[in-house]
């Protein structure tokens, strides 16, 4: 009998991945709330939708080269310290944004500047961060592994923007957000220095992978013909690009719901936290995940519940009907997120994890930033509930589209991984 709570095993067997596991979700509480903070900073700035979904392409563009170039880092060089290396660069970044704060800059292109700085970090450390995964973790405890960490993930998109909602609310300020950030990010660098030494590990007679492009592209013919892997990557891109609200939230806590300054705070962060808090729930239920065989027809129908929850999350203006329909999302998208990353490491050989990872973190990492500058550029021209709806509309028809032309994902056996 499938067990219901989550697996707590890989924490037990492995100190490494449990002080990693928990530094990574509290750095993650840090980071929604600054999040919150830049969102709600540009939107009183610009009173803008398309400004704030913005801030989406400036974290894209680094995100998509860095993405590519940490993950051949990761496989040339030791995981650890390129972790480490990030970890530093994504704390000065905080640090960063409390100056700019502190000072009283009201100007949207130092933010934009910050964030893609923070995002080149985030771009070259995450690639290694998940590789290291399977190095802590035996293989077939890594369903459990992965669904832990996006339960941490998850508490941190549903505590962060809550929290940071009540604090801008309560201090009538993002100073105190992004001081947390700060701090949280000072954690994850403490947890990477501790890791063991992590260098490439190479089949007999193979050659140490050379970082730069050259890498880069020697990841993506391994990629060529394995149609698993792609649809994981298409899958996401289709959820993320197309049903992912996140920038129009300002304006939805402004418009639909109103309010004081105070009050559209509190319901941006409720917004903002409503599908990690089901994605959260998700986490916590995820112990039958582990007994799932049939992953890839699991990522397509979790994708069509996320996307239909979006499209009728457009319709609505009760607030606590709209919370409930994105924690359904919320939880949908942690099933899918679980059987993705799971299918990356399990298919993937450990030569080519980091290059392959650098890939999954452009696309996870950058499809909700696509997203942004989409959503917001759509509600520019017909409004904030076209631009939800639509969306959420065109995700459910190209995720049942992309499984109907490649029945094999919808066949993928996770007792043979195939690529």
């Amino acid at each position: 009998m499938a067990r219901l709570f989550a697996d707590l095993t890989p924490l037990r067997v492995s100190a490494s991945y449990r002080r990693l596991w928990a530094a990574l979700g509290i750095s993650n509480v840090g980071q929604q709330m600054t999040s919150v903070a830049v969102g709600l900073q540009v939107w009183e700035i610009t009173q803008s939708s398309f400004m704030v979904g913005l801030v989406g392409l400036f974290q894209l563009i680094p995100l998509v080269g860095f993405g590519l170039y940490g993950g051949a880092l990761s496989d040339a060089f030791d995981r650890r310290l390129i972790g480490l290396l990030s970890a530093v660069g994504l704390w000065v970044a905080s640090v960063l944004l409390l100056i700019q704060s502190l000072a009283g800059w009201e100007n949207v292109l130092v933010l934009y500047v910050v964030v893609a700085l923070a995002s080149s970090f985030f771009a070259i450390g995450n690639p290694a961060r998940q590789a290291i995964i399977p190095r802590l973790i035996p293989a077939e405890m890594l369903p459990s592994a992965n669904a832990l960490g996006h339960l941490t993930w998850n508490l941190g998109f549903t505590l962060g923007p809550v929290l940071g909602g009540i604090l801008v609310a309560a201090t009538g300020s993002v100073t105190s957000a992004y001081a947390v950030d700060v701090v949280a990010f000072a954690v994850v660098g403490w947890a990477m220095f501790r890791l063991p030494k992590l260098p490439p590990i190479l089949e007999p007679g193979a050659e140490r992978p050379r970082a730069g492009w050259t890498s880069v592209r020697q990841g993506f013919e391994f990629l060529r013909g394995k149609k698993n892997l792609q649809m994981t990557f298409y899958e996401d891109i289709m959820a993320m690009v197309f049903g992912m609200p996140r920038a129009l939230f300002p304006a939805i806590a402004a418009q639909w719901y109103g309010g004081t300054t105070a009050d559209v705070a509190l319901v941006l962060g409720l917004l903002s936290a409503a599908p990690a808090a089901g994605a959260l729930l998700s986490g916590v239920l995820s112990g039958w995940l582990a007994a799932v065989r049939w992953q890839g027809r699991a990522i397509v129908i979790s994708i069509v519940i996320w996307g239909s929850a979006i499209a009728i999350f457009g319709f609505v203006r009760v607030l606590w009907v709209a919370l409930i329909l994105l924690a359904i999302a919320g939880a949908a998208d942690n099933v899918s997120a679980v059987f993705r990353t799971t299918i990356l490491q399990a298919a993937t050989p450990d030569e080519y994890r980091g290059r392959l990872q650098g890939v999954f973190t452009v696309v996870v990492a950058g499809g909700p930033r696509l997203g942004d500058v989409e959503a917001g550029a759509v509600a520019a021209i017909g409004g904030e509930m076209l631009s939800v709806v639509s969306g959420g509309v065109i995700c459910v028809a190209g995720a049942v589209g992309l499984a109907a032309r490649n029945r094999g994902f919808w066949r993928y056996d996770a007792r043979h991984p195939v690529p």
